[in-house]
């Protein structure tokens, strides 16, 4: 059973603040949603075949082939700071520094 203590402490987890007529709302959403799976829980699906889809789909993505690549120089040139042929950036972890 859904209850405001539940919802609390979800919103607690999702780091919400709620106000009370967020915290009923969101109890009888979540008490109808765990009714509607206690619907689907009740299913016969012996001989069911899982599925990913309820339709057949067909993959639709282009096929991955090799196009022309760009020089090393090319790309160096238009990157914002480069040094010896490597992509220069601003250090994003910190070193201790040994005692």
């Amino acid at each position: 059973m859904i209850d405001h203590r539940i919802v609390d402490h979800v919103g607690r987890l999702a780091r919400l603040e709620l106000t009370s007529e967020e915290r009923d709302r969101f109890t009888r959403q979540l008490a109808a949603l765990l009714e509607y799976f206690a619907m689907l829980q009740r299913l016969d699906t012996q001989g069911v075949e899982p599925t990913s889809h309820v339709i057949e789909m067909a993959n639709v993505v282009r096929e991955d082939t090799p196009g022309p690549c760009l020089g090393r120089d090319a790309v160096l040139a238009a990157a914002p700071d480069h040094e010896d042929g490597f992509f220069k950036v601003p250090p994003v972890i910190e070193s201790e520094t040994p005692p």
